[in-house]
């Protein structure tokens, strides 16, 4: 795995972990953070040896508190579309990852960190975690996709109230509103993500990521998600692991899947 500045990472038995690593800042995204989780992603995309991976924030207080707003200042209308169309670039390509990945939300996930944890697939919660979309405290909206995703997520009528009044909302009140998939005490928070990941990792690779882009396809523009469900469906009956997953259930034993 390359090194980087402001991330850490941690990559075994499949499973990569990577912490925001800007601590004292609460994990911030700046524009630093933004290039080299988009070279991470690209390595997630291209590495085998990775299978899924958490995104989290190092230490305890913090997943990620919003967007470094030192660098909005001074920012001209076409600044502003590059530096929204930047993080859209880089959340779509998690969004849509043929690997599954996990946000494992310690602590503050506001503006653009609650954007980055519901690009993730799946996230699931400490129980001091902290959740908005605050933006319109400094005159601006979600930029990062945060409009879209946490409509799909909550609905329209309670994300249009949270974004609007900017309020902040504990991992109980998220869990009830379908924002996140579990809320877990913070020492088991690590633990509950690997456990999830190594239950999906046992799966079919190939079908899995057929599983994602099917759900995706219904949010994208002029695609119909059901006719790419029966398209990769029908893909997914050719392949390798569709023989072994049927073959080991008619032999009554654990299919042993190659992602083919």
């Amino acid at each position: 795995m390359k090194q980087y500045t402001t991330l850490l990472t941690e990559l075994s038995n499949g499973i990569l972990l990577i912490y925001i690593n800007r601590e004292d800042k609460l994990n911030a995204l700046n524009g630093a953070v933004i290039g080299e989780l988009n070279e991470a992603i690209d390595e997630i995309y291209s590495n085998d040896e990775i299978k899924g991976v958490i995104i989290t924030g190092k230490g305890s207080k913090s997943f990620v508190a919003g967007a470094d707003i030192n660098e909005f200042k001074g920012l001209t209308e076409e600044e502003g579309k590059r530096l929204a169309q930047r993080g859209h670039d880089v959340f779509d390509k998690i969004e849509i990852c043929p690997k599954p990945i996990i946000a494992a939300v310690n602590g503050f996930a506001l503006g653009g960190g609650c954007e980055l944890a519901m690009a993730c697939h799946i996230r699931i919660a400490s129980e001091n975690a902290k959740f908005g979309q605050p933006e319109v405290k400094l005159g601006l909206i979600p930029g990062y996709g945060g409009t879209q995703r946490l409509t799909q997520l909550i609905g329209k009528g309670k994300a249009l109230e949270l974004m609007m009044t900017a309020d902040i909302i504990d991992a109980a009140c998220a869990e009830k509103l379908g924002l996140v998939n579990d809320v877990v005490q913070t020492v088991e928070l690590i633990d509950t993500c690997k456990a999830m990941l190594e239950k999906i990792l046992s799966m079919s690779p190939h079908a899995i990521n057929q599983v994602i882009q099917s759900v995706y396809a219904h949010f994208k523009d002029g695609i119909d998600g059901f006719d790419t469900e029966i398209e990769l469906f029908g893909k997914c009956v050719t392949t390798n692991d569709f023989v072994e997953g049927t073959t080991a259930f008619l032999e009554k034993r654990k299919p042993v899947f190659t992602g083919k």
